[in-house]
């Protein structure tokens, strides 16, 4: 199986930090953020394809020296459209079948990805990692069906918690890549109207996450550095 990680993005919010340095590659207790994700990832997963962009060359040496899954491959995204478009310029160089998608700067438990890889075992076709959240108005929000699939991705809702956050972490099947990226109404190529498109054949399943750890800006980064962290261990 392959992993394609998104790790393209400028990380305005962490700046100055990531000012000579990308965001996947700040460290936490020691280690880059990518370090994390890639030790993390099942053991089915044999190859990475990473999105490249800020900084590019610091990732690509960064790979070349991690002894996780030293099959991979970048893909430059040459202009920042979004997620659905970073993902769109992957299409030509992934193995085929099942993939899974992760944001490339946050922490995701190791168990919730095996979970998360294993759902075609069970008759789905793909699903989204989700996590509970108090505040609903500050993420994508994931709604479900009556059988607990998926049924859409809603960002930000006007709604009370809790709920399940869209943590960025995801399963596609190969025909994902049948569905030709569209701008949203925020102007962007995303991924969440990709993942609703696939939701409609009610194939698409939900994965309550143990764990996750968004490094999105200086306090979260800075919480990390003392946080237990002992689910995000390597699975690898």
């Amino acid at each position: 199986m392959d992993a394609v990680l998104l790790a393209a993005g400028l990380g305005t919010r962490l700046r100055p930090h990531t000012l000579s340095v990308p965001k996947p590659l700040l460290k936490v207790q020691g280690r880059p953020v990518l370090d994390w994700t890639i030790s993390a990832l099942p053991r089915q997963v044999t190859r990475l394809v990473v999105v490249v962009n800020y900084l590019a060359e610091q990732v690509e040496d960064y790979l070349a020296g991690q002894k996780h899954i030293t099959n991979w491959a970048t893909v430059r995204q040459t202009t920042p459209r979004g997620t659905w478009d970073a993902l769109w310029s992957c299409r030509q160089a992934l193995s085929g079948g099942s993939f899974l998608v992760l944001n490339g700067d946050d922490l995701f438990g190791t168990a919730d990805l095996a979970d998360l890889a294993a759902l075609p075992e069970k008759g789905f076709e793909g699903g989204v990692l989700t996590h509970s959240v108090a505040n609903p108005r500050q993420y994508g929000i994931a709604f479900t069906r009556a059988d607990g699939t998926l049924d859409k991705l809603v960002e930000k809702p006007d709604l009370p918690g809790p709920m399940l956050a869209n943590t960025g972490a995801y399963l596609f099947p190969g025909r994902a890549f049948e569905h030709t990226p569209f701008l949203s109404p925020r102007n962007e190529y995303e991924i969440t109207d990709l993942v609703n498109l696939l939701a409609r054949d009610g194939r698409m399943m939900p994965v309550a996450a143990k764990a996750w750890r968004p490094i999105g800006d200086i306090p979260a980064w800075e919480g990390a550095q003392t946080a237990d962290l002992s689910p995000f261990a390597p699975a690898r």
